[in-house]
């Protein structure tokens, strides 16, 4: 319930910030975000690298462009020296280049690793910041699916902005370099057209430039849509990964209910929804490879077309022919790197923007100051906890069926005291479990409890981590803390001695093991590691009449630890607890 609330409350504001997060800022947040990673001087220096190979293989490609006039001079000249000693040139270049190549080919999967890592680890670490990731979960759109984010969209967008990048700085040094070539190649081209010469300074420049602005112009044009879609597209196929996790978790639920045909419609829905934003990527890309695929083809001719008026009217040479032809190729590739990457550029603006407003929105819940509320919740040094005139209610633009409470005057629990909090059904009781754990803000009194270090809150469903039991009792504490002994003695205590030589071993236990079992497991836990304080929200009420008495009887022993009971069990009231009762709060008149 409080989920649902937090996001009725959140999302609009969200939804405007992201509105207004435009492409200048989703930048400025990447890069201050790489910025601060630990990987930033080894990606530092892989780019300084980088730069030093590609300023070597263009300097070779301008040395292939130039070998181009010896050798197909020699070839038109039937020239057999001059046409092997061009060959052994060749060999060399090519040998260099391809040297360079492998390199360069290296240096860039090394840079995509490291950015991935800095991300990916920044990413988790502005997360599991305490209390971000249940903040985000509540706060609407943004907080669904975040493993999309952190996994996916984060692989795309490392992967995708080291491709770019090294492609787009290629890109202009090699049009930096081989412009000026094009340049004096075509100084001085002139063409007859009825008896009258016309001659163009830099000819060949121009005719460059005018081609790849017309790609880029069409491919802009045809393309304007694709990182729109490419966005939804990664939103859908994050819905449906869910569904299917979702659904595999829940398989037995799902098969004694005989739910499968629900989640077979629900989850062909969901493939439905995918497919549907696939088709209309589909037809992007299509439309899209008429203007990428045909200027691709038209390549071919095109510069041999555009000087074949100077090269008929006999001023060039065939050898200055492919000259000229090499380097228009050179400069249209580096003008055309735009149209060649105007898919995996609009890919990776979508990736852009879902990690970036991502991260903005986990530094904002830091810097969001909450609803205003009366509400106090404090904490102290004594040896008590004290809960004085409390009303929780619902949230402000909370559905009228939600329910409050109220807890008048002042409840004062002392160290090892057994309380149980009750009362009216028509309290929600579990707004004070929310409330105590820090995670409520609407309401108004006073709650003061003891340091946090001392307190361990038990929800009505416990977390089990992917990973060996030891971890899994110890957690979130290092498992170096506790031996072996002290770790079996706790099993044994709970009768799950059977347990024992399996610490090391990894399982998946919220499965492995029954709900009665995952309870004394938690309670293993608390005996490890001896709180001061236990509060519990109904943990006891779905366990078998014998597993609860066995536990209860267990909590009991702990005699200088203070048992709190959020609910009703028959087995804690055996432990003669003092009752509080709480009242229900009527936000709305009969």
């Amino acid at each position: 319930m409080a989920q649902t609330d937090l996001s009725n409350q959140q999302t609009s504001e969200f939804e405007i910030d992201s509105a207004e997060f435009g492409f200048g800022a989703q930048l400025k947040v990447m890069a201050g975000a790489f910025w601060a990673t630990k990987v930033r001087n080894r990606v530092l220096l892989l780019t300084i690298a980088l730069l030093t190979v590609i300023l070597s293989t263009v300097y070779g490609q301008y040395r292939l462009n130039h070998w181009n006039t010896p050798f197909y001079n020699a070839l038109e000249q039937r020239d057999l020296p001059a046409f092997l000693e061009q060959l052994q040139v060749f060999f060399i270049i090519a040998g260099a280049l391809l040297v360079l190549n492998v390199i360069q080919a290296w240096l860039n999967q090394m840079t995509a690793l490291y950015m991935r890592e800095g991300l990916a680890r920044d990413l988790v670490d502005q997360w599991m910041m305490p209390r971000r990731a249940l903040k985000l979960a509540n706060i609407g759109k943004i907080g669904i699916n975040p493993d999309q984010r952190l996994h996916e969209d984060a692989r795309n967008l490392a992967e995708l902005t080291t491709t770019l990048a090294i492609g787009l700085v290629n890109s202009t040094i090699l049009l930096a370099s081989f412009i000026g070539v094009l340049w004096i190649i075509s100084a001085d081209f002139a063409f007859t057209i009825e008896g009258r010469e016309i001659a163009i300074p830099g000819y060949m420049v121009w005719a460059a430039l005018i081609y790849a602005a017309t790609a880029s112009a069409l491919s802009k044009l045809v393309g304007r849509r694709l990182p729109g879609l490419n966005t939804e597209r990664y939103s859908k196929e994050a819905e449906l990964r869910f569904s299917l996790m979702h659904t595999n978790e829940n398989l037995m639920a799902i098969t004694v209910t005989n739910g499968e045909e629900s989640e077979r419609r629900r989850i062909q829905l969901s493939i439905t929804e995918v497919l549907k934003i696939i088709r209309r990527l589909a037809l992007a890309y299509t439309n899209l490879t008429w203007v990428s695929a045909g200027f691709g083809w038209l390549t071919t001719i095109a510069p041999i077309l555009i000087a074949a008026p100077v090269y008929f009217s006999g001023s060039l040479t065939f050898g200055g022919l492919m000259m000229a032809v090499g380097a228009f190729n050179q400069v249209n590739t580096a003008l055309r790197w735009y149209v060649d990457n105007f898919r995996p550029i609009a890919d990776w603006k979508a990736a852009l923007y879902r990690v970036s407003v991502f991260r903005r929105a986990l530094q904002d819940m830091d810097q969001t100051s909450d609803a205003p509320s009366a509400l106090n919740v404090t904490l102290n040094d004594e040896d008590r906890m004290v809960i004085r005139d409390l009303v929780l209610s619902p949230p402000p633009t909370g559905s009228s069926a939600e329910r409050g409470l109220r807890l008048a005057g002042e409840t004062v629990i002392e160290m090892g005291e057994r309380v149980m909090v009750n009362g009216d059904p028509r309290a929600n009781r579990h707004l004070l479990f929310l409330a105590m754990a820090g995670l409520w803000q609407w309401g108004e009194g006073e709650i003061r409890l003891p340091p946090p270090g001392e307190m361990l809150f038990i929800p009505q469903k416990g977390y089990f981590p992917d990973t060996s039991l030891r971890e899994v009792i110890t957690y979130p504490h290092a498992v170096t803390a506790y031996g072996d002994t002290q770790l079996m003695a706790a099993l044994e205590h709970v009768g799950l001695e059977r347990l024992a030589d399996r610490l090391d071993a990894r399982d998946r236990w919220e499965r492995a093991l029954e709900e009665e079992d995952q309870a004394r497991l938690r309670l293993a836990h608390a005996l490890l590691i001896k709180p001061k304080w236990i509060i519990i929200d109904d943990a006891l009420e779905t366990l078998d009449p014998e597993t609860q008495k066995q536990i209860t009887t267990i909590l009991d022993e702990m005699k200088a630890t203070a048992i709190i009971y959020i609910g009703r069990s028959e087995a804690f009231l055996s432990l003669s607890p003092r009752p509080v009762h709480l009242s229900p709060l009527h936000t709305q008149a009969p």
